[in-house]
């Protein structure tokens, strides 16, 4: 469950850190967004680290369904707009990936 927890984490400091860009280009924020934004993606590199896996790559690729749920949440409470059907089926298939790759047994 701590690991769900990291993930979780560190996808919403990698979505914070990457929409401070996104507000910074796209919405004509001032630059001064990409101070938190920078903070928030090496808090988010850190966090990938704490991550229980002999391999990167595989702790890499299980985050992936946690970052996609997570982006889901951000569009709906941060964005304002309602996830579709598609979205949230999308996202539990994700997140059943990632869960055979964090949980399954190694032998």
């Amino acid at each position: 469950m701590t690991q769900y927890l990291i993930y979780s984490l560190a996808a919403f400091a990698e979505i914070g850190g990457c929409f401070a860009f996104w507000a910074w280009l796209r919405m004509d924020k001032s630059a001064w967004y990409l101070v938190p934004g920078i903070a928030s993606l090496i808090v988010f590199a850190a966090l990938l680290t704490l991550i229980d896996s002999d391999a990167a790559g595989r702790a890499y690729a299980a985050y992936g369904g946690i970052y996609i749920i997570a982006s889901l949440v951000w569009l709906r409470f941060a964005e304002g707009f309602i996830p579709d059907r598609w979205d949230i089926a999308g996202g539990m298939l994700a997140l059943a990936g990632a869960g055979l790759i964090l949980l399954g047994s190694r032998g």
